[in-house]
């Protein structure tokens, strides 16, 4: 039965994705379908139209197999290793630049989060 639950909501994720195509195709919104899907699904579940214990099983078991949407980026980069092998001492900084760059930036994201939150429950 738990099979059932998943697949079911596999299809509303799937249909959160497929709505944001359909609208990025309809207004020529100049972001991808997959984006405006997810945004459409974030505030659908922050406004509390629709329950996260509806798709919450299915985004589990999405998340379980994470790593394996990465392997075509990785085939990728394999594929075109002499693009990456006469720049590739250049890479380490730009990579490690941007990883430290990511890295303030959710801590930031976070701890401003975390002080707006503290002052709101403050207000309360």
């Amino acid at each position: 039965m738990k099979i059932i639950y998943i697949i079911l909501q596999l299809l509303a994720i799937t249909g959160f994705y497929l709505l944001g195509e359909e609208l990025q195709t309809l207004f020529n919104i100049p972001l991808p379908g997959s984006i405006i899907g997810f945004i459409l699904l974030f505030t659908a579940l922050m406004l509390k139209i629709y329950p996260l214990e509806w798709i919450d099983s299915g985004a589990h078991f999405l998340l379980a197999f994470l790593s394996l949407y990465f392997i075509p980026a990785t085939v990728g980069v394999v594929e075109y290793g002499e693009l990456f092998s006469g720049k590739g001492i250049l890479l380490i900084p730009l990579v490690m630049a941007s990883t430290f760059l990511t890295m303030a930036a959710a801590g930031w994201v976070s701890q401003y989060t975390a002080e707006k939150s503290a002052k709101r429950k403050e207000r309360s």
